[in-house]
C-alpha cells in the first residue's frame, strides 16, 4: 500500500510534499475534488454546493502506485507518482487525477502538467497572507465542444477556443459550470475572480488569490449533468403561474399616474399583462428604499388598483446606497457596506435627487453578510412589502463598481478576489430569505447577475444592458442558452435591446417585432428598454414610449397576436417549469439537449426547443421571409403554422413572414400555436 494515500471511506486521499488532494464522492455519478497547497483543507470557504450532498455508491481501492474512487457511472483515478526511480518530489504527474467513465474505461477529462518537469496540473504561487493565485490545468481534447459558464457577450455557443473572466459585470454573468459533449460537467466551485481558458492545448482555470482548489464534476449526457447538478447545488423553487405572463417595463415611467394609466390602457385594449414594473429614481434617495411621495403619493392604492386588474407591480431596488441617504451613515457605523483596503468608503459614482449635476459618491451593502441581508430586508419591509409589493428586481447586483477593482475590497465572506463572484446569489438571497420570513410562498427576483446556487433562492436572471440591433438579438439566443447550461432556469431579455431604439424607426420596428416574437418563447416575457437617442443618466430621466401600441399598427397586431399565443402557450409553459423544479432540466434547451445523438444537433446555434416539445426558430436579419431550420433525427415534426410534416434528420425551409418566425411540433404534440378561435 502507498503512503501517500488515505482511504477515508466516501472520499479518497493523497499527501506529498506539503499538499493534500481529496476527491469525495458528491452526488449520484459524482464527486468533489479539493486542493490545497499546504496545510489541512478548509471546509468553511464559501462556494455552491450544498452542505450535505445527496447519497450515491461508493467504492475505494488502492495499490502502490495509484487509487481509485468509483461513483457510480464516473471513476477516478489518482497516481501516486511513485512508478520507476522518481520520487514525488521528482515527477511532475504526482497526484494527477484522470476522471473515467466507470462503464467502459473512457477518458472524460484528465489533469495535465504544465511541463515534464515543472510545473504539475496544479499550481499555486503565494500572494500574501496565506493565499495564491491557483492554477488547475486540464488536458485539451480536438474537436471538444463546451458550454455553459454564464452568459456572456461574446456570441458563442459552444466556447471552445475562447478565454472567459470568472468576474462579475453588467451583462457578462459568471456561472462557473461547464458542460463538455464528451459526456461530463465541471463546476469551479470558487467565487473567485480569475478566468477559465478553453486553449487548443489544454484548459486551465485559474483562481487570482484564494485558498483552495475546489470543484465538482459528473458523469453524463448534459441532460443528466443539470440533473446532478441542481441535486448538489439546490432545485429552483416553481415558478410562480402569473410570472409567465407578460411583463411591461420602460425606462422609465416617472410618476405613480403615469405607470397606472399604461395598465389601465392594457386593460382597455383587452391585452393580457401580469407584470408592470417600477424603474429607478422612483426613490428619494438611493439607499433609502422607499418611493418618493412627490411622484407616487399612494403606492398601496396603486398596488390596490394593480391587484384588481390582475397585475402585479416589481419595483427596482439597487443595492448601493448614498451618503444622502438616511441609511448610509447607520450602515457603515454598523459595519454592513463593503469594506475597502484602502481609500473611502466609496465603491461608484451615481446620480441622486437633490445632487444637481453632480453624482454621489455611493456605497454597497455587504449582502454576503447576514446582518445586512436582514437590515436592507427590513426597509424594504417597511418601504414596499408593507405596501403589498411582492415582486423585486434587484439592478446593478454584480456589484456594478466603478473601477473594478476587486482587491480593493473586504466582505464579510472574504477578501474582494477570493469572494467577489459571490454578491449577486447572496443579494437574491436578500429578498427570498425576506419574503419566506414574511409568510411569502411565492418568491422570484428578477436580477441583473448571478453565480452558481442562485437558482434556489428564486433568481431570475436578464440579460443585461445591451444593444438594438439583430446583431446582438443574435447574441441573445446563444447567451440565454449557454444559462439554461449554467442552471439558472428563469432568463429573460429586454425585448428590443436597451440602449436606444426609435419607434417611428421601420427598420428599429423589424427589431423589436422580431425580437418580441423570439420573447415570446423565452422562459420570461418581459419588454424593457431605453427608447430615444437621448440618454442623460439623471434622476429626472425617461425614455420614448415602449409599450406594444408605440411601434405603429402594423406592429401592434403582431405583438397582440403573440400576447394571445404567450397566454395560450402558458399551460405547456407551466408544466416545464414544474418540471424544472423537479428536476433540474431548463424550459428552453439546446437542441442536443434532447437529442444528444444526432450529430448536428450540437451545431444548431439559432433555433431551440421550449420544452420537449417545441422547435422556435427566431429570426434574425431584416428583411427575412424565410429560413433554413435544422429539424434532429429521432423525431417527426409538423409545421405548426401550416401544418406540414416533415422526417427529423434534415434542414428544411420554412416559411417566416413578418407576422411569424418558424415553430415546429414534435411527434404527436398538439400545442395551441395557430389562433383556432
Amino acid at each position: 500500500m502507498s503512503p501517500y494515500f488515505r482511504d477515508l471511506g466516501t472520499a479518497l486521499e493523497w499527501r506529498a510534499k506539503g499538499e493534500t488532494l481529496r476527491v469525495e464522492a458528491w452526488g449520484p455519478d459524482a464527486v468533489r475534488v479539493r486542493a490545497t497547497p499546504a496545510g489541512p483543507l478548509l471546509d468553511d470557504l464559501p462556494g455552491a454546493l450544498l452542505a450535505t450532498p445527496p447519497p450515491g455508491e461508493v467504492r475505494v481501492k488502492v495499490s502502490e502506485h495509484h487509487a481509485t474512487l468509483v461513483s457510480g457511472a464516473l471513476t477516478v483515478r489518482i497516481d501516486a507518482g511513485t512508478e520507476g526511480a522518481l520520487t514525488p518530489e521528482l515527477w511532475p504527474s504526482a497526484g494527477r487525477l484522470t476522471f473515467g467513465r466507470t462503464e467502459d474505461g473512457t477518458e472524460l477529462l484528465a489533469e495535465e502538467p504544465a511541463h515534464f518537469w515543472w510545473p504539475g496540473p496544479r499550481l499555486a504561487t503565494a500572494t500574501g497572507n496565506g493565499h495564491h493565485r491557483l492554477e488547475q490545468r486540464f488536458r485539451a481534447y480536438r474537436e471538444e465542444k463546451l458550454f455553459g459558464l454564464g452568459q456572456h457577450t461574446h456570441g458563442l455557443l459552444d466556447q471552445k477556443g475562447a478565454v472567459i473572466d470568472l468576474v462579475q459585470r453588467n451583462a457578462e454573468v459568471s456561472i462557473p459550470l461547464l458542460i463538455s459533449d464528451r459526456g461530463y460537467g465541471l463546476l469551479w466551485n470558487s467565487p473567485a475572480i480569475g478566468r477559465v481558458e478553453l486553449a487548443e492545448t489544454g484548459t486551465r482555470w485559474v483562481a487570482d488569490s484564494a485558498r483552495q482548489i475546489d470543484y465538482w464534476v459528473t458523469a453524463g449526457p448534459p441532460a443528466d449533468v443539470l440533473r446532478r447538478y441542481a441535486a448538489v447545488t439546490g432545485h429552483s423553487p416553481e415558478l410562480p403561474e402569473w410570472a409567465s405572463g407578460f411583463w411591461q417595463c420602460k425606462l422609465r415611467y416617472r410618476t405613480q399616474d403615469e405607470l397606472l394609466e399604461v395598465a389601465r390602457e392594457y386593460r382597455r385594449r383587452g391585452l393580457p399583462l401580469s407584470v408592470i414594473v417600477c424603474d429607478f429614481f422612483h426613490w428619494t434617495h438611493l439607499g433609502d428604499w422607499r418611493f418618493d411621495p412627490a411622484e407616487w403619493p399612494d403606492p398601496a392604492a396603486m398596488v390596490r388598483e394593480l391587484d384588481e386588474m390582475g397585475v402585479k407591480l416589481m419595483v427596482s431596488v439597487w443595492p448601493s446606497v448614498s451618503p444622502a441617504s438616511e441609511n448610509y451613515h447607520p450602515m457603515l457605523n454598523q459595519g454592513l457596506l463593503i469594506g475597502t483596503e484602502f481609500g473611502p468608503m466609496a465603491h461608484a459614482d451615481w446620480p441622486d435627487k437633490g445632487l444637481g449635476a453632480y453624482s454621489a459618491q455611493v456605497a454597497f451593502y455587504d449582502a454576503t453578510n447576514p446582518e445586512a441581508r436582514d437590515y436592507v430586508w427590513e426597509r424594504l419591509r417597511r418601504g414596499y412589502h408593507d405596501l403589498g409589493v411582492k415582486v423585486f428586481w434587484l439592478d446593478a447586483g454584480e456589484p456594478e463598481i466603478k473601477p473594478g477593482n476587486q482587491y480593493n475590497l473586504r466582505y464579510h465572506a472574504g477578501p474582494g478576489l477570493e469572494v467577489g463572484n459571490l454578491y449577486p446569489r447572496e443579494n437574491a438571497r436578500t429578498v427570498h430569505d425576506g419574503l419566506r420570513a414574511a409568510g411569502e410562498t411565492e418568491v422570484i427576483s428578477l436580477n441583473r447577475s448571478s453565480w452558481a446556487g442562485a437558482q434556489r433562492y428564486g433568481a431570475a436572471l436578464w440579460s443585461g444592458d445591451i444593444g438594438t440591433d439583430f446583431a446582438t438579438l443574435r447574441t441573445q439566443i446563444k447567451a440565454g442558452l449557454n444559462v439554461m447550461l449554467s442552471g439558472i432556469p428563469w432568463w429573460t431579455t429586454d425585448i428590443g435591446g436597451f440602449h436606444g431604439g426609435d419607434p417611428g424607426d421601420p427598420a428599429y420596428r423589424e427589431v423589436l417585432v422580431r425580437w418580441f416574437q423570439y420573447g415570446t418563447f423565452c422562459p420570461l416575457f418581459r419588454l424593457h428598454g431605453f427608447r430615444g437617442s437621448e440618454q442623460v443618466l439623471e434622476p429626472g430621466m425617461s425614455g420614448l414610449p415602449n409599450e406594444v401600441w408605440s411601434y405603429g399598427e402594423e406592429a401592434y397586431e403582431i405583438l397582440a397576436a403573440h400576447l394571445r399565443l404567450r397566454e395560450r402557450l402558458r399551460p405547456y409553459l407551466m408544466e416545464q417549469m414544474r418540471v424544472t423544479s423537479r428536476t433540474g432540466l431548463p424550459p428552453m434547451r439546446p437542441v442536443f439537449l434532447e437529442f444528444p445523438d444526432d450529430a448536428e444537433a450540437w451545431r444548431v446555434e439559432d433555433a431551440f426547443l421550449l420544452g420537449p416539445d417545441l422547435l422556435v426558430a427566431p429570426v434574425t436579419e431584416a428583411g427575412v421571409a424565410q429560413r433554413e431550420v435544422w429539424l434532429p433525427a429521432g423525431a417527426r415534426w409538423t409545421d405548426a403554422w401550416t401544418g406540414e410534416e416533415h422526417a427529423g434528420g434534415q434542414t428544411v425551409v420554412a416559411a417566416a413572414p413578418i407576422e411569424r418566425i418558424p415553430v415546429f411540433l414534435r411527434d404527436d404534440a398538439r400545442l395551441p400555436v395557430r389562433d383556432e378561435s
